[in-house]
């Protein structure tokens, strides 16, 4: 796998029935290794030991209901009340973190109407807060600690 912008770990990798798979420590199963779900266990990683994210507060591949559709976010991360607080979206490293990126979790946003948006794709890392009052959003410096998420 690529080399990302995001410090490393001991990644557990097994094979089974030819198949390349990952541990998925939040969900606590092995799951296919494909390029985004290389990021989101590096991301997850980055969250809980750089940041200080709670590991049980994250949840990967939640489903939502969006426009009587089911929809999956990546990975939301929830305050200590159990809301929803930021949505996290991976894409590969190859791919390049669009507009249409961000219009994709907006509307998942539509449903949770969470605090932050965040999009990795393990190379370039994008965090932006939305402030509900004046109905704007602005793009951070960095991904925040999780106890600065709440202020």
């Amino acid at each position: 796998m690529l080399p990302l912008n995001l410090p490393t770990f001991a990644v557990k990798v097994t094979e089974k029935e030819g198949k390349r798979l990952i541990l998925d420590i939040i969900r606590r199963k092995y799951v296919t290794l494909t390029p985004e779900e290389w990021v989101r266990q590096h991301f997850i990683n980055y969250l809980i030991v750089v940041k200080k994210y709670p590991h049980e507060l994250i949840a990967n591949e939640i489903s939502i209901k969006l426009n009587n559709t089911t929809k999956r976010c990546d990975t939301i991360i929830y305050d200590h009340f159990i809301n929803p607080l930021m949505i996290v979206e991976y894409k590969a490293p190859h791919i390049e973190i669009t507009k249409n990126v961000f219009d994709q979790i907006a509307r998942y946003n539509m449903s949770l109407r969470v605090k932050y948006l965040t999009v990795s794709n393990g190379i370039n890392h994008f965090c932006c807060k939305i402030d509900y009052n004046t109905q704007t959003y602005s793009f951070l410096k960095e991904i925040p600690e999780y106890n600065k998420l709440e202020e």
